[in-house]
């Protein structure tokens, strides 16, 4: 059986997540005797839909020549952090729409997204480590899919951390108004994010801000996950599941 792995972001504007992405592939491939079994791929702001995409990398990885039935299994791995509504809606839908094109010469299977994994709090604790502070916030994206931050409220609880979320309540900001009525004064912010781009530069600016609201207290900001021989061996590990 021969087996080709695609990594699938979000996708953005800028270009720090793509190349953080195509770092992550290579780290991926090491695990691997071909670099060409392994590709990345763009839920959103991608010139080709998913689904094309998908079947792109199938043909790319496993050639026009069809194997016999289920030889050939493309495994795609959501390096999504929640179960929001892409990674339980649209990720599947579009890898049905794959799969109908492919047909059964490539079977075409979705892995365990990212954000599932048991030992993925083991990174964010090394994010932290370096930082002192009294108290954490733990800031995710957040999603409007119900039940679906149960996830982050659970990885806050194991990090010592409070939640908040950029698109939705509570905000940054007001947590921060909590936390300092409580008294704090050391205040940490750990983006739980991929990779650097245009949301946490917009968190870091929303940080400027709040230094001058709460000019006694504080703030330091952690770094997100970035691309790491420890974040490689985390999805390689869904893939063999």
């Amino acid at each position: 059986m021969s087996s080709a792995y695609l990594l699938l972001s979000h996708g953005s504007r800028d270009r720090r997540p793509e190349i953080a992405m195509q770092q992550l592939a290579r780290l991926v491939c090491q695990q691997l005797s071909s670099e060409h079994l392994v590709g990345i791929a763009a839920l959103e702001m991608s010139p080709q839909p998913l689904h094309e995409q998908i079947q792109q990398f199938a043909k790319s990885a496993f050639g026009d020549c069809p194997q016999s039935q289920n030889e050939n299994r493309l495994k795609i791995v959501p390096l999504f952090l929640l179960p929001g509504v892409h990674v339980m809606t649209d990720i599947p839908a579009e890898i049905a729409l794959a799969q109908q094109a492919t047909g059964q010469d490539t079977i075409v299977e979705l892995q365990p997204y990212l954000g599932s994994h048991p030992n993925l709090e083991k990174l964010l604790v090394k994010q932290i480590a370096p930082i002192k502070a009294e108290t954490w916030i733990l800031l995710a994206h957040g999603s409007r899919r119900p039940g679906s931050q149960k996830t982050v409220e659970a990885m806050a609880a194991s990090l010592g951390a409070v939640t908040a979320y950029w698109a939705g309540p509570p905000s940054l900001e007001s947590r921060v108004k909590e936390l300092v009525t409580a008294g704090y004064r050391e205040i940490a912010i750990l983006p739980y994010f991929l990779f650097a781009g245009g949301i946490t530069d917009a968190i870091a600016t929303s940080i400027e801000e709040l230094k001058l609201q709460f000019s006694a207290v504080n703030f330091q900001l952690a770094e997100p996950l970035g691309a790491s021989a420890e974040l490689a061996e985390l999805i390689w590990d869904l893939t063999q599941r």
